[in-house]
């Protein structure tokens, strides 16, 4: 009797063993599913904006985590007014980048972040020049005027193009709001569709002009939680 109530206690316990294991690989399977949706917006840009006569934008950012690896993307308005000698150049138009950034804090409970990542940038927009001059005849004694010259140059459905690689940090500050930084090098610009006018800017890039331009964000975050629950044992097997 004793005897077969030692095994069928063995038996037991081997069963209870036995019904943890789809569980643990249901969690395993699990962390790769996003625990969240963060949507913040560049602080750096919206005080540019407010304070410079020559620029005006706003960028939006959001990512999405899958285990260490985060899906990122960005989108942003952009305008600039530039003096130049006896005119005005004017740029406005819409961006956004989109890539991946690396987390190398692995075992942060909070999924603070360390990051490493690479983005593709895509501008749409269009600028123009507008000048004046005046044309004399200094032959002429005394010199004839003839008269003051608008002219201007317009580009429009312009595409611009470039890459990025990217660091920085993201960190919990209270429960769904974080803070952090993202640092920018951004290299290889190209723009199509220019007609007389060569572009002097891009969208969310800067001067074309520059083959490596760096740039920095520092961003305030609000992260959306997602609710995913674990399913029964009994489904795990199936």
């Amino acid at each position: 009797m004793r005897s077969t109530f030692s095994l069928l206690f063995l038996v037991l316990c081997f069963l209870a063993h036995a019904q943890e294991v789809p569980v643990d690989t249901l969690e395993v399977r699990n962390k790769y599913l996003p625990t969240g949706l963060r949507i913040g917006t560049d602080v750096i840009t919206i005080v540019k904006s407010n304070l410079s006569k020559q620029f005006t934008g706003w960028e939006v950012n959001a990512d999405m985590d899958i285990n260490r690896y985060y899906l990122a993307m960005d989108y942003g308005q952009w305008a600039v007014v530039k003096p130049i000698s006896n005119g005005q150049y004017d740029n406005t138009g819409k961006y956004f980048r989109f890539g991946v950034d690396v987390n190398f804090l692995k075992r942060d409970p909070d999924r603070n972040m360390f990051f490493l990542g690479f983005r593709i940038g895509r501008a749409s927009f269009s600028d123009s020049v507008g000048y004046t001059y005046t044309i004399e005849d200094p032959a002429t004694s005394p010199v004839t005027n003839y008269g003051v010259i608008n002219k201007s140059l317009v580009n429009t459905n312009l595409v611009g193009h470039w890459a990025e690689l990217t660091t920085g940090l993201r960190i919990k500050i209270y429960k769904f709001f974080w803070m952090g930084y993202t640092a920018r090098m951004k290299f290889t610009p190209s723009v199509s569709g220019e007609k007389e006018l060569v572009s002097y800017d891009i969208p969310g890039y800067g001067l074309s002009s520059r083959k490596l331009y760096w740039g920095f964000n520092y961003q305030l975050f609000f992260k959306i939680p997602f609710t995913s629950k674990l399913a029964p044992v009994e489904n795990a097997k199936k």
